[in-house]
């Protein structure tokens, strides 16, 4: 479960980030930079990241304050489902990433998984919506929603991408050390429920 601390950082810089949005009175501007300025401080004293990094990476949107949106791809074959390895941590992860503008969630996990394993694929089904918040990650800044989508393989070849080493498929009873930031082995298992019972209802936290 999430954080107290990060909770609380997280929704006050969410509260500045839309209160210097709409508001046009001078003193509430300066109140608004006020908490998103202590809402940096308090990431910077949990944890081991600069200010400045912090200020640009969690601090800097504008507009309404909203989740971040990751898309998963899901591909079972010959009762295995699909990883690839991330270069960042040598760990193992659905193929997928933050959705872009000007593309569907489909869309989205379609590019992907060519980008990130080489295969061709369609969507099938989406199989599950998870907040990030209620499963056990490691703690971030950012409030953020997964959809994991089923997709079927249509062409293409196993090949690494440029944040991918290796592409591999496993059984449930033989995962290889997952990365915990993109997906964790309880939600890894779940997955492989639609794998028997491909009539399952889509998850929704």
């Amino acid at each position: 479960m999430e954080l107290k601390w990060l909770e609380w950082a997280k929704q006050m810089q969410a509260i500045a980030q839309t209160g210097l949005t709409y508001t046009k009175d001078v003193y509430d501007i300066e109140r608004y930079e006020q908490l998103r300025q202590m809402s940096i401080e308090m990431m910077m004293n949990y944890t081991l990241v600069s200010q400045e990094k912090i200020a640009l990476t969690f601090a800097s949107d504008s507009g309404y304050a909203t989740p971040k949106v990751d898309i998963r791809g899901v591909i079972f074959k010959e009762n295995k489902i699909l990883l690839v390895r991330e270069k960042l941590d040598g760990a193992w992860a659905l193929p997928g990433g933050w959705a872009d503008i000007g593309y569907s969630p489909s869309e989205i996990a379609v590019k992907e998984v060519k980008e990130e394993s080489g295969f061709d694929v369609v969507p099938v089904r989406l199989l599950a919506v998870l907040d990030k918040k209620f499963h056990d990650h490691p703690p971030e800044p950012y409030h953020v929603y997964k959809f994991f989508i089923l997709c079927k393989i249509v062409g293409g070849e196993a090949a690494g991408g440029v944040e991918t080493s290796a592409v591999d498929f496993f059984e449930m009873d033989q995962l290889p050390e997952l990365s915990a930031e993109r997906n964790t082995k309880k939600q890894i298992q779940t997955l492989f429920e639609f794998l028997e019972n491909p009539n399952k209802e889509i998850i929704l936290d």
